[in-house]
């Protein structure tokens, strides 16, 4: 009788485990903020990671457009690799754990999106096709920028 409640315990306490971790994974950390954006709670240092991230992104695009008009596809593939999703493996699981499920799959598709621009580019895909690529991987930014911010906790 004893075993049998020990084990039902168990199960009990690893499925609120599992649930409370799976409510985080989607949540994040997060409030709303007064300009109606959801704020992201960071660490200086996480929030200075994903900034730099974004950094990349923005001089990515700045790459393809450049290699696009001057018909320098290893120029594209080369700015678009750099936000690819090799990018991405460098996040930290702790960091990941504080990012909301909406903000985590709009970082996913836009470092799967450069790396459609980098198998375009070498594969030939012409130049309208690969800003018109461009373009979606910006509609990812603008619907990111205007539903989150980040914000760095402060130390209590």
């Amino acid at each position: 009788m004893k075993t049998r409640l020990l084990s039902f315990t168990a199960i009990g306490l690893w499925v609120v485990t599992v649930v409370i971790a799976a409510y985080f994974f989607v949540a994040g950390s997060t409030v709303s903020s007064p300009d109606g954006r959801q704020a992201i709670k960071l660490s200086a240092d996480e929030k200075n990671l994903i900034l730099a991230e974004m950094r990349t992104m923005l001089g990515s695009v700045q790459g393809v457009v450049d290699g696009i008009a001057s018909k320098d596809m290893k120029r594209v593939a080369q700015a678009a690799r750099q936000s690819g999703s090799a990018a991405a493996a460098q996040v930290p699981a702790s960091l990941m754990g504080k990012l909301p499920l909406g903000f985590k799959q709009l970082g996913h598709t836009a470092h799967q999106g450069f790396d459609e621009i980098v198998v375009g580019a070498e594969s030939g895909e012409p130049e309208d096709m690969l800003l018109a690529r461009l373009g979606e991987r910006l509609n990812n930014c603008v619907a990111c920028h205007a539903t989150y911010r980040l914000e760095a906790a402060t130390a209590e």
